[in-house]
């Protein structure tokens, strides 16, 4: 899910950058700080919104550095689990597809990509033995989240599912609509 934020830090400003302008200096910074950060309280940050207040600044002796008081928005994106998403498959492996959710990459196991017997070409293609469905790169799909991990903070893990009904490739959701009379 996607949220606007705000937050408040002690930015630092440092004196190379004391001759831009005080809101520019400390909008640079924060967008340095807070581009592509990732927390488990806040989720990915995907934006710097914008910094709405701006304290007086503190220099620190030893440091020469600017330090201010800031208040800033920005929109982060938090996975929440059974969260439905819409992605392209990025990659395929032996043992499941990665797949872009909007500048994130979640996962879905091969034993989570369909509701079938699935095996792997070297191709880079997931088949269905029963259904013939297959996924490969490139293809839109949805899933849901049905894992989410911060163990390792650098790099997040989320784990996805294409196995329930009106999940995975776009067009098996096509295929599955019932006939319409009239038509």
């Amino acid at each position: 899910m996607f949220y606007k934020v705000k937050v408040k830090d002690h930015i630092r400003v440092p004196p190379s950058m004391f001759g831009l302008g005080k809101e520019q200096a400390v909008l640079a910074n924060v967008k340095e700080t807070y581009g592509n950060f990732v927390s488990k309280e806040m989720g990915f940050v995907v934006k710097v919104v914008g910094v709405t207040e701006i304290k007086e600044g503190v220099i620190v002796p030893g440091d020469g550095a600017g330090f201010y008081d800031t208040e800033f928005e920005l929109l982060v994106y938090k996975p929440e689990l059974n969260e439905m998403v819409f992605g392209k498959i990025r990659d395929i492996t032996d043992f499941g597809a990665f797949m872009d959710i909007g500048g994130i990459e979640g996962m879905v196991h091969i034993s989570q990509s369909m509701d079938d017997f699935v095996s792997f070409s070297k191709e880079k293609v997931l088949q269905g033995k029963k259904s013939n469905h297959s996924i490969k790169v490139g293809d839109k799909c949805r899933a849901r989240i049905i894992a989410v991990s911060y163990k390792d903070i650098s790099n997040p893990k989320i784990g996805l599912t294409m196995r329930q009904e009106g999940l995975g490739k776009l067009e098996w959701a096509e295929q599955q609509k019932p006939a319409v009379k009239g038509e």
